[in-house]
């Protein structure tokens, strides 16, 4: 994979590029790993919501970190706590094939074996918010105006294109004798490949001593949402987040359902979904941003109308194809407007709120998969539509109240 960003104004020439490489490297991980839940919580008969509920609290805990980092971050630089989120990705991976084995072979209950889960999963939550917040910091200080808008599509674009492989692969990699445990393994390996470059692309230099330029230590997550402008597309960015981990979450379970089939013969699709539906994200990124250079307003109300359409075709429709189409159709909208918004408050704030603005689209990312993916489980054992009209509502309100014409003034390719 080859990530062309603009050169670093600071340290290394291969910075940026290594922060798209681990970009596209955890994806595949971690979405590797949502692609295969369904299916392992079903062997471990745990049930749907308590699945959704491992991601929910390791994101939980992404959460409520990620404005402890803000400080130290400033005064430590970014790249101690790039590593730190490489090193807890790989615990993380190592640790939830362990308890999958430990419920596989009986040796813990269901319940026990979803704890176990959780806990060692929150690892990731924890260590990986540092490494969010570091690497959207690190951008903010090495571009400005609308260079910032292209590096961070295209640092979406690389976990756009993790987001393909990992589903694609993880299938293949639960192999004889490992079983389930193969792509967990798997993706902790590919961890730590990239902890070891880690050491060579993030020497120790200025960036490691020194604080971030520009950075505002007081600064806390309440005070910058309330910054005029920012804090507009930091909530938006929470609710289309939100409408996201929402089709992300219980894709699996609706195909598997809508296939009525076992769950190890539904995966394939479940897979193949995920990949298309990473694609199509990639496309808007990669393709759809490249071509047109479309401002980050016009990225998130064509993004958001897109996921709004998407999600509507699944609701009227209950066949398998229309849920995978639609999955498809929404995961194109939220790839251009998630960029879009975490664009458009780093352009809205000053040099100084930049690390904490970090911070708080580190925070969304969290918060976005703690609550509405199990609602929308616990939602879709009552109804069959209701993860699709959810997140079809949301788009909707979103469309209706926070594109409006009136946000135009604190949208801008300013050269900050």
């Amino acid at each position: 994979m080859s990530v062309v960003l603009d050169p670093p104004r600071t340290g290394s020439r291969w910075v940026l590029p290594f922060l798209g490489a681990v970009t596209f490297l955890t994806a595949i991980g971690n979405i590797g790993l949502v692609s295969i839940m369904p299916t392992i919580g079903r062997m471990l008969q745990i049930p749907d919501f308590l699945v959704a509920g491992i991601f929910s609290l390791s994101a939980l805990t992404w959460a409520i970190s990620a404005p402890f980092w803000v400080s130290r971050i400033e005064r430590k630089g970014p790249n101690p706590y790039i590593r730190a989120g490489l090193v807890g990705f790989v615990v993380s991976m190592s640790g939830c094939a362990l308890s999958v084995e430990l419920g596989l072979l009986g040796l813990l209950t269901p319940f026990a074996a979803f704890l176990l889960f959780s806990i060692l999963r929150s690892t990731y939550g924890l260590l990986g918010s540092a490494a969010a917040t570091a690497t959207q910091a690190l951008i903010a200080a090495e571009t400005t105006g609308a260079a910032r808008t292209r590096a961070i599509t295209t640092l979406a674009g690389a976990l756009s294109l993790g987001t393909i492989v990992g589903p694609a692969i993880a299938p293949a990699m639960i192999v004889d004798p490992l079983g389930p445990l193969g792509p967990m393994l798997g993706f902790a390996l590919l961890g730590g490949f990239a902890l070891a470059g880690a050491f060579v692309c993030l020497p120790r230099d200025r960036l490691d001593g020194a604080s971030v330029p520009g950075g505002a230590p007081n600064m806390s997550l309440a005070q910058v949402w309330r910054r005029k402008g920012v804090g507009h597309h930091l909530s938006f960015g929470l609710l289309l987040c939100s409408a996201q981990a929402i089709n992300l979450y219980t894709i699996g379970f609706v195909i598997i359902d809508r296939m009525a089939e076992d769950p190890l013969a539904a995966q394939r699709m479940i897979g193949l979904a995920m990949t298309a539906a990473a694609a199509a994200a990639l496309l808007g990124q990669w393709g759809f941003v490249r071509l047109f250079s479309p401002s980050p307003l016009a990225m998130m109300r064509i993004g958001t109308g897109f996921a709004f359409a998407g999600n509507l075709l699944a609701v009227f429709d209950g066949g398998v194809q229309a849920a995978a189409l639609g999955f498809v159709l929404a995961s194109f909208g939220y790839g251009l407007a998630r960029p879009g918004f975490s664009a458009a408050a780093s352009l809205a704030g000053s040099s100084e709120d930049q690390v904490a603005i970090a911070s708080a689209i580190t925070f969304i990312a969290g918060a976005s998969i703690t609550l509405p993916p199990v609602l929308a489980s616990a939602a879709y054992q009552w109804s069959r539509p209701a993860p699709f009209a959810i997140a079809a509502a949301i788009g909707g309100a979103l469309l209706l109240s926070h594109l409006l014409p009136a946000l135009v003034r604190h949208i801008v390719h300013d050269e900050r």
